[in-house]
């Protein structure tokens, strides 16, 4: 299985020209773009133009990243940039202050931003999750399953020690805690909290 290298490498060699790693960013990325139009609820044109319009943004903003690991969030805000252009153009001249959300019933509206909190999440999730080591990945893989995998059978297939198990999970969790986009995922819950 291929190593699925962090979106900080990936941004650096995009910068470098590297296609494959432009493709991984829009392969990776482009599910928080779509969601995102999804909760503006733009047609499908709609959301195209907004896709491209957002990769553009990229393309001209990428030599100026400078928190590559935070990717998911610049995509995010930049795709509600262009939403909400995509919307006041749809609407005229004369709604260009009105929200799409105005004309949402409050129980869609609260569905469609928990699709996108949980679009974010996920992004954030395999990015952080990304870039563990392949052994660590292996670890948490088989940590997760439903139902658990005793302690006895992983130790046997990944040739670790028992007793090594709850350390190594203890670090890989810190070291996700700790990736920038996680970070900035517990930040923000921090700071909505209060």
């Amino acid at each position: 299985m291929r190593d699925d290298p962090c979106v900080a490498d990936l941004v650096t060699r995009a910068r470098k020209g590297d296609q494959q790693a432009w493709d991984a960013l829009v392969e990776r990325y482009s599910p928080l773009i779509w969601s995102i139009c999804l909760h503006y609820r733009l047609s499908r044109a709609d959301a195209e133009d907004v896709g491209q319009r957002t990769w553009l943004q990229f393309v001209h903003h990428l030599g100026a990243i400078r928190d590559p690991a935070a990717l998911p969030g610049w995509l995010t805000t930049t795709t509600r940039r262009e939403c909400n252009r995509a919307v006041r153009a749809a609407r005229g001249p004369q709604a260009a202050g009105q929200l799409p959300d105005e004309n949402l019933p409050d129980k869609q509206a609260r569905t469609a931003e928990q699709e996108l909190l949980a679009a974010e999440r996920h992004a954030a999730l395999h990015e952080a999750f990304s870039c563990l080591s392949p052994a660590r990945r292996q670890l948490m893989a088989l940590l997760i399953q439903d139902p658990p995998v005793p302690y006895a059978e992983i130790s046997a297939r990944l040739g670790i020690p028992v007793s090594s198990i709850g350390p190594t999970r203890r670090r890989c969790l810190d070291q996700l805690r700790h990736h920038p986009a996680i970070a900035a995922l517990i930040d923000d819950e921090d700071g909505s909290a209060a």
